[in-house]
């Protein structure tokens, strides 16, 4: 094995059971063995929304077992490879990690197919973040939660000069989600994007994207205090922050139309995000979009989404949905962030503060929340 030995033991913060606080645990420290594998420590371990429903036990059948460690989005430095490594980055390079995909197949159809026309941003044949047989960091298999971990080498990437592992930590899936999101839209620069939710995790990230990287004009709709404030912040001369507990959609897609001179069922914004699990939030956005726009949805309510007919047949709008994204746009979406100084809002917290951290999470303040590996002990 090249590079440091780590030592036996590691400190790690596990879920022993549904609805319970995270528990402190010493564990074995895991060793890479195949090929693909790069063992890490990790320095930064960011805490998303998909952690929560997991712990909540809104993610059957996942985790399968107990004791697990959670974070699928987290960063680290390389600190030894296997003797029959294959990978291009050394030891001591900074990485970040997104959840997926950890030792794909490689064989079935999303593995094998590569970029087609329709897709032109999949992973190069033999690699798939939606690989079915592959484990998934934090959700089917051991996450960020913990001092070292292994990783896949295919999954990875190189955290630019200039941006914090903590930062980095954020991007794996917060980052990587909203930029393949607004990808997904398919709009040109100038063209109008609604974000419901723009002051949360993903939503003050996309505003950013969507205004400096893509050239779009943003409306960002929130509902408190906090997450409109931060949205506020982050955005630029065109982006408009709405507040959705004052101003309906139609009231928006009036003065849309005003600005933009349209008229009738060619006003409202050409596509949109949704971030809340939120029914009203749904329908908001849907109300903002004009007729052949986009709904790109993000999240995933236990209950669902209810839908019009009428949106989808007399107004031609597009209802679909987006999942993270592959390592080649996890990779474009770093550089971009760092070209275009796209940064998270963050706050953090040490390992032993997971469960502060989780009850921050839910008072819903908007930002993004990280364990530092570097911070002491509370």
């Amino acid at each position: 094995m090249a590079g440091q030995t780590p030592p036996p033991t590691m400190k790690a913060q596990t879920l022993t059971a549904f609805n319970t606080p995270y528990t402190p645990a010493t564990l074995p420290t895991p060793l890479p063995t195949a090929p693909y594998d790069l063992l890490i420590r990790v320095s930064a371990a960011s805490y998303c929304h998909t952690d929560a429903v997991l712990a909540a036990g809104q993610m059957p059948p996942f985790p399968t077992s107990f004791p697990h460690i959670g974070c699928h989005e987290f960063a680290g430095t390389i600190l030894s490879l296997p003797a029959n490594s294959t990978s291009p980055y050394p030891v001591g390079t900074r990485l970040g990690v997104p959840g997926r995909s950890f030792h794909p197949c490689g064989t079935c159809s999303d593995c094998a197919s590569g970029p087609t026309a329709g897709n032109p941003d999949a992973d190069p044949p033999g690699y798939s973040v939606y690989c079915p047989s592959a484990t998934n960091h934090g959700i089917s298999g051991p996450g960020g939660f913990q001092e070292y971990a292994v990783v896949d080498w295919r999954q990875v990437a190189v955290i630019p000069e200039g941006m914090s592992d903590a930062e980095a930590a954020t991007m794996m899936c917060a980052g990587l989600t909203i930029y393949a999101a607004i990808k997904r839209c398919g709009l040109e620069r100038g063209e109008r994007l609604g974000i419901m939710g723009a002051g949360g995790g993903l939503g003050h990230i996309g505003v950013q994207f969507a205004e400096r990287v893509f050239g779009l004009r943003v409306v960002g709709v929130d509902v408190k205090d906090g997450p409109l404030g931060l949205a506020r912040e982050v955005s630029g001369g065109e982006v408009r922050v709405v507040d959705g507990r004052v101003e309906g959609a139609e009231e928006v897609v009036a003065s849309l139309g005003e600005e933009d001179g349209r008229v009738g069922g060619e006003r409202g914004v050409d596509a949109v995000i949704i971030l809340p699990e939120s029914q009203r939030a749904f329908e908001y956005g849907m109300g903002l979009l004009r007729n052949h726009g986009k709904c790109v949805v993000v999240s995933f309510p236990k209950e669902g989404f209810k839908f019009q007919a009428g949106d989808v047949v007399f107004r031609d709008i597009q209802i679909v949905g987006s999942l993270v994204g592959s390592n080649k746009v996890l990779r474009e979406m770093l550089e971009k962030a760092a070209e275009h100084g796209v940064k998270p809002r963050i706050k953090t917290y040490p390992l032993s503060g997971l469960n502060r951290l989780v009850e921050d999470y839910h008072k819903m303040e908007g930002g993004k929340l990280v364990v530092d590996m570097s911070l002491p002990d509370e």
